[in-house]
């Protein structure tokens, strides 16, 4: 699996990195770069800086309340904090390139009698993305399987995903998402550019909680993005009761769960919501087959538009919480009422070197 997907491309094992400013991280000539305290038209005027800067890179997301990406931010209009103190932006550049995405489908037996929404989930994710986008298929249940290497046809991929690869896992089988995720992500970590998981699945995995444990060390050192889309809403018996003895019925039945505690599904969903937010994704849990459209509006505008920020690691081995805020006062023309309609996302920690 990992070997189908490497592309052969300058190697980034970690997300603390140094990174040559002349290559713009990208190998975009067409990226305009912002160092420290440069403006954009001193960046310009300067021969490319060829002195290496160790750096913690952070993709960022700032969407507004329609999904959509909010431009013209600067260097200034960010602040960010390593365990809880902020520290210097060292390296700022916004940035709007192609994105390597792969797709992983859940092909259980759990998803089996949501196989429908289950494709049509897949449609509205592909017409979604840009043309330029280069998108791989990566089917998982027991272990993950390619249907197609990184392509931007999109009538290859629409035929890939109805082809006789899609196959679904009957009976019983293992569900191995933790591994599946680990493999994709070593298979694409060494690709330049924005990288992306985009995970359409129930959530649910059968394997050891420690391999949930390995997963989360993994993608501390990667610059891979994970957005998770829940499948299986459907799943759920959300139909109203009409007559007392309904009502009733259903009232304990809600008791006796909340008293079990979260379900095997609730927990998957957790699960989901952690991977996409520690890695600055996103994770939607769609009710029906046409509350995907608005989640696929922002996954798509998030791979697309990003801004790049860079921070001095610290030295001492230790995983550091990060956080990236933009003050009300830089995104006053998305502000209504005095309420913010803009969200930020951002990879939430990293592992800093030895000492």
């Amino acid at each position: 699996m990992a070997d189908n997907l490497r592309l052969t491309a300058i190697k980034s094992r970690h997300v603390v990195f140094f990174v040559a400013i002349a290559v713009a991280i990208f190998l975009n000539p067409c990226v305009t770069l912002a160092r420290g305290a440069q403006d954009s038209t001193a960046a310009q005027a300067q021969h490319p800086l060829e002195a290496k800067t160790e750096l913690v890179k952070l993709d960022v997301s700032v969407l507004d309340k329609e999904g959509k990406f909010v431009g013209g931010l600067e260097q200034k209009s960010f602040r960010v904090l390593d365990n809880g103190a902020e520290r210097p932006i060292i390296f700022f550049a916004p940035v709007e390139t192609p994105a390597r995405i792969v797709v992983m489908i859940e092909t259980s037996p759990a998803v089996y009698m949501i196989k429908d929404e289950h494709i049509a989930a897949s449609y509205a994710l592909l017409n979604g993305l840009a043309e330029d986008d280069q998108v791989a298929l990566v089917t998982y249940s027991d272990s993950p399987k390619e249907l197609l290497p990184f392509t931007s046809d999109r009538a290859a991929l629409q035929n890939a995903l109805v082809g006789n690869g899609n196959q679904y896992m009957m009976g019983m089988a293992a569900l191995n998402l933790y591994d599946s995720i680990s493999s994709v992500v070593e298979g694409i970590a060494p690709a330049p550019g924005k990288k992306a998981i985009v995970l359409l699945g129930t959530g649910l995995d059968s394997s050891r909680p420690e391999r949930f444990d390995a997963l989360v060390q993994r993608l501390r050192t990667q610059d891979v993005v994970i957005f998770a889309v829940g499948l299986g809403g459907s799943l759920n018996d959300n139909s109203a009761p009409v007559s007392k003895a309904e009502k009733k019925a259903a009232k304990a039945k809600r008791d006796a769960a909340a008293a079990a505690g979260p379900t095997m599904l609730e927990k998957a969903r957790a699960a989901l919501l952690s991977l996409a937010t520690m890695t600055g994704g996103r994770a939607y849990f769609p009710a029906s087959g046409q509350d995907f459209a608005s989640a696929y509006q922002e996954i798509a505008s998030a791979v697309r538009h990003q801004y790049v920020l860079g921070i001095a690691p610290q030295h001492d081995g230790q995983l550091h919480k990060l956080s990236v805020a933009v003050p009300d006062a830089a995104v006053a023309p998305h502000k209504s009422k005095g309420r913010a309609e803009f969200s930020v996302s951002a990879r939430d920690g990293y592992i800093a070197p030895s000492p």
